[in-house]
């Protein structure tokens, strides 16, 4: 949380100047990263599905097992400098991708708001419709493709107290 004084990390360091800890921090815990992704073999296209990761808890946004989760999850991609840079299907409120633009983190980040609920109230996480693939079969993931994610509460600010 912001608390006046110096001017926060992700305002004065690029993503190449972060450290490790400053780096984990940014994210904001949507889980939008962890949607499956289908790609269409003849347009090469991603579609965003409904679906997420096995080792995504759906409650909380965060990965079951972290630390292991390239061990568990041989699919699972790492999201790092040169990915937020490139990667199309980063959401427009991920903040590895509006800090890497020259943004600033909106009302609703963790980092601003002190909390890591706010991210949910603000409709940014996955929280509300997700759910974990190891309920599908594969071969019916098609079926939860969902249009493109809303990104209005980017821009939304919370209800006054």
């Amino acid at each position: 949380m912001l608390d006046g004084n110096d001017p926060p990390f992700w305002r004065t360091k690029t993503l190449e100047q972060m450290g490790r800890e400053e780096w984990e921090a940014l994210c904001d815990g949507c889980g939008r990263c962890c949607l499956v992704k289908l790609e269409d073999e003849d347009t090469a296209e991603i579609y965003l599905t409904r679906l997420s990761c096995g080792m995504l808890d759906v409650r909380t946004c965060r990965c079951k097992d972290y630390p292991n989760r390239f061990l568990k999850m041989p699919d699972c991609l790492e999201i790092d400098i040169a990915r937020a840079r490139e990667l199309s299907w980063l959401p427009k409120t991920c903040a590895y991708r509006i800090v890497g633009e020259g943004g600033d983190l909106p009302w609703w980040h963790p980092l601003v708001s002190g909390t890591p609920e706010t991210v949910h109230q603000a409709g940014i996480s996955v929280r509300s419709f997700a759910m974990s693939e190891r309920r599908v079969k594969q071969e019916n993931y098609w079926k939860y493709i969902i249009p493109d994610l809303p990104e209005e509460a980017e821009r939304a600010r919370p209800a006054a107290e």
